[in-house]
């Protein structure tokens, strides 16, 4: 129940689509209730925010915003989020002084949202793009690759560091996981068919409120082309598209397949040229509104990131998992252990492999009807307005 007087609400985020995006009709609705909602976020991200109703507050980060710009070894995913928040802090104070807001939202990558609201005294609520930790997480994963991050003096350095910026913002009695992973309150942006082990999940902590998608009507509408019996989209995102082999191959297994008209969205890195001679019934475009072509699709090949994954599983089409990093391999084995995907490493995903993997999926009767339950059960978990309930039930009364 939305409170007599409208509330001040501070959104926190990072230049990336898929931190951003699931927040987006929470705070859309939020803005709908008559709260004042800024959101901090990079000035990349500030029209997209800007067209929620939310007042956008630009601060400056040090984050890559490209693939090929992060490390590959293991700190190198987590050093700069430190970085960036030890930078990014002074900014956003200064950024909301004298206008503190009365309640905090922060996306799990924006780490000085957590240290403001303990410094201004206002509640906090962690928004998650993704799967959230069980109840035995850090014993059987967290704390073996930390184990193996402290062992080189980089490692150790990058703990200490992030312990003594916790104590000097007054938050000496938490551990760095607890402070990025253990909220005191989350909300769980995915349906919880996605979540690993949901039944060990702290439910007095995290709550499944699943997609928050909205209608989308501002990203237009695709329309199914005449004399499709079948309609494949196939999208790796909007970060790890730099793959022309692949589309290739898609092309080679779709092009001119009797009934089937193909969606290929390969984003801004490929020049759709090296694909050759595109046939007719093969669509190509550096992006489509994903949410309006999956509405009408038979079949979805997806890197099977948070985004993706729930789409396939909101519009019930049968998807095939080409995972290409960090999540996506975790998301791609739950899709198949529901009996909704087929999971296909990168180097695996040839021509005869994608063909085979969607004419078997789309042919399959039991797809369709675990499809269909998952539907059933994603609807109960109240997605936005449920969401925009549970922020309101937090604010100061």
């Amino acid at each position: 129940m939305t409170p007599t007087a409208p509330s001040h609400i501070a959104m926190f985020s990072i230049a990336a689509h898929g931190h951003v995006n699931p927040s987006l009709e929470v705070i859309r609705e939020l803005v709908v209730r008559g709260h004042r909602v800024s959101y901090a976020v990079p000035a990349s991200f500030a029209e997209k925010v800007a067209a929620t109703g939310a007042e956008p507050v630009i601060y400056t980060s040090t984050l890559p915003t490209a693939p090929e710009d992060w490390g590959s070894e293991p700190l190198d995913q987590v050093e700069p989020f430190l970085d960036d928040a030890v930078q990014a802090l002074p900014q956003l104070a200064a950024a909301f002084a004298g206008d503190e807001p009365d309640l905090v939202l922060y996306d799990i990558t924006a780490y000085p949202a957590r240290v403001l609201a303990h410094r201004w005294g206002v509640p906090a609520v962690q928004l998650w793009p993704n799967l959230v930790p069980w109840e035995g997480y850090a014993e059987e994963v967290g704390e073996p690759m930390n184990a193996e991050l402290r062992r080189t003096p980089r490692g150790r350095a990058y703990f200490a560091r992030f312990a003594d910026w916790l104590a000097e913002n007054g938050l000496d009695g938490l551990s760095t996981d607890d402070f990025v992973a253990r909220p005191r309150r989350g909300l769980v942006l995915i349906p919880e068919a996605l979540q690993p082990h949901a039944d060990r999940v702290d439910r007095t902590r995290f709550t499944f409120v699943g997609a928050c998608q909205g209608e989308r009507a501002d990203q237009g509408e695709w329309e199914r082309p005449a004399g499709a019996e079948k309609v494949l989209l196939v999208s790796l995102g909007s970060a790890y598209t730099d793959e022309p082999d692949f589309y290739r191959a898609c092309v080679s297994a779709f092009g001119g397949l009797p009934g089937w008209h193909t969606v290929l969205q390969i984003g801004s890195q490929v020049d759709p040229a090296v694909l050759g001679d595109v046939p007719p019934n093969v669509e190509v475009s550096s992006w489509v509104p994903q949410l309006s072509v999956l509405r009408q699709a038979d079949a979805f090949i997806t890197h099977a990131g948070a985004g993706g994954s729930q789409e396939g599983l909101a519009t019930g089409t049968p998807m095939v998992a080409v995972p290409q990093a960090v999540d996506q391999f975790g998301n791609a084995e739950m899709l198949q252990a529901l009996g909704v995907a087929r999971h296909l490493a990168k180097e695996d995903a040839d021509a005869d492999s994608l063909r085979a993997a969607v004419l078997s999926l789309v042919d399959d009767p039991e797809v369709a009807a675990k499809l269909a339950r998952i539907r059933e059960g994603m609807a109960r978990e109240g997605g936005t307005r449920r969401a925009a309930d549970l922020v309101e039930a937090e604010l100061p009364s």
